[in-house]
């Protein structure tokens, strides 16, 4: 009866969708349980055509497989529509039995949308660097316990109550402490309505469907989005996201029982890199880091934005695997190591004088370290058509060991390129989430 958690240990964009992705073939139910359409994972499916998931599970790909978006999932019922439909186009999700909206889903409205990007420019230069997709209003709203859930929206009566209650306080907010002009009341019911017409098939009652499938030994993967540092406890406050990104979030997040989760494979990508503000310790200005963003195309695929780049920091990576009680780390992004003469790693902090071996919690402290790096030899290239770590070369295979040795946490898959086989084991074979490692 085994469940694993995938999350990303890092600031996300560790390349978790394309791991889910190569994972979900061997398992039965694919979970979302956290985040919104904040997160934007890129597949490259067997056509060779690259496709952007924000709210569906990377699992989706797969026929046959049950995808499932958690309650913990804050939902843009326009978005979600607009995926569905252009995975149906793209000739997938041809059976609708194959998506599972929990209907304790609470939604992204458009104030919310619209009350993310006031806020984030009233904070003037001190801009967190948030995705302006809603996400921290919806959350906020949750919270507050005046927010509306999926199964508000596929109930009509139930909706338009909701909206009763709640739009005239949104409307009051945005025209008087923002001097907004307010949002069109009736297009938002009308248009949601609609969404809810075009959703009601997928809505159901999660939890105990997912625990009787549990209870069956089907096969249970969790994906986790964003990254261990946008933790919205444990993260690099306040340059976080709105809720729990660690594998605890799991259990919360899709209603599954406590002692169901049988491991946690973390997602490393072989550099570090973030999106938005807050301190990086291991960030490169130089032509180096600009290298790291031309090679690995570091943009990311909700914003387009360019993303930051620096060394692999094993002192940020020990507090992931501490939080999360890692059982196993995938790695990523190997292939674009290739060709540095010099590969350092950043193997503790520094501070007037003092080594830290922990990352400081105030950002304050965290921006006045600098890194102590150990520096590897590195290697020319990794051909793509390799399956095993042995096939390595012999610089890069010692990058993965000493990695090991730092975290002291088995490495059980590699990627060496974008592609599903792209991606290394011990035995050459398909690694399995779902028995020992």
């Amino acid at each position: 009866m085994p469940a694993t958690v995938v999350v990303g240990c890092q600031w996300g964009d560790e390349g978790k969708g394309r791991i889910i992705d190569l994972l979900a073939e061997q398992a039965d139910y694919i979970v979302r349980f956290q985040g919104g359409a904040n997160a934007g994972h890129t597949l490259i499916d067997r056509h060779d055509r690259q496709v952007i998931l924000h709210l569906i599970p990377s699992g989706i790909l797969w026929p046959k497989k049950i995808c499932v978006i958690g309650n913990g999932v804050v939902v843009n019922p326009a978005k979600l529509v607009e995926e569905i439909n252009s995975l149906q186009q793209a000739g997938y999700l041809k059976d609708q039995s194959q998506l599972w909206i929990s209907d304790s889903c609470h939604l992204v409205m458009p104030y919310h949308l619209i009350l993310d990007g006031l806020e984030e420019e009233a904070r003037g230069s001190d801009k967190i660097g948030t995705t302006l997709r809603g996400i921290g209003p919806a959350y906020m709203d949750k919270v507050a316990r005046c927010g509306v859930r999926m199964a508000d929206l596929i109930d009509e009566q139930r909706f338009l109550q909701r909206m009763t209650n709640i739009l005239p306080s949104k409307q009051k907010l945005l025209k008087q402490l923002y001097n907004h002009a307010g949002i069109d009341e009736q297009k938002l019911i009308d248009e949601h309505l609609q969404y809810g017409e075009q959703l009601a098939a997928f809505v159901r009652q999660v939890p105990p469907l997912l625990n009787t499938a549990y209870a069956s030994g089907k096969n249970l993967l969790f994906e986790g989005a964003q990254g261990c540092e946008l933790d919205l406890d444990h993260g690099t406050y306040p340059y976080v996201t709105s809720t729990s990104t660690l594998a605890a979030a799991a259990i919360q997040g899709s209603g599954i029982g406590l002692k169901s989760i049988d491991r946690v494979l973390g997602v490393v990508k072989a550099y570090t890199t973030r999106v938005g503000g807050g301190p990086f310790v291991t960030e490169e200005h130089s032509e180096i880091g600009n290298q790291l963003v031309d090679k690995g195309k570091e943009f990311g695929a909700t914003t387009g934005r360019k993303r930051r780049c620096g060394w692999l920091d094993t002192v940020q990576l020990r507090q992931a695997l501490m939080l999360n009680g890692m059982d196993g780390i995938i790695l990523t992004k190997l292939d674009v190591l290739s060709g540095f003469a010099k590969i350092p790693i950043c193997v503790a902090y520094k501070k007037n004088g003092t080594t830290l071996e922990q990352m400081p919690t105030s950002i304050t402290e965290l921006a006045k370290v600098e890194p102590v790096y150990e520096e590897l030899p590195g290697w020319d290239i990794i051909r793509d058509e390799i399956h095993t770590f042995e096939d390595l070369p012999k610089n890069a295979r010692g990058f993965v060991r000493r990695i090991e040795e730092l975290l002291e946490v088995p490495i059980v898959i590699a990627s060496v390129g974008p592609k599903r086989e792209n991606y290394l084991s011990h035995s050459g074979r398909p690694f399995s989430p779902f028995s020992g490692l």
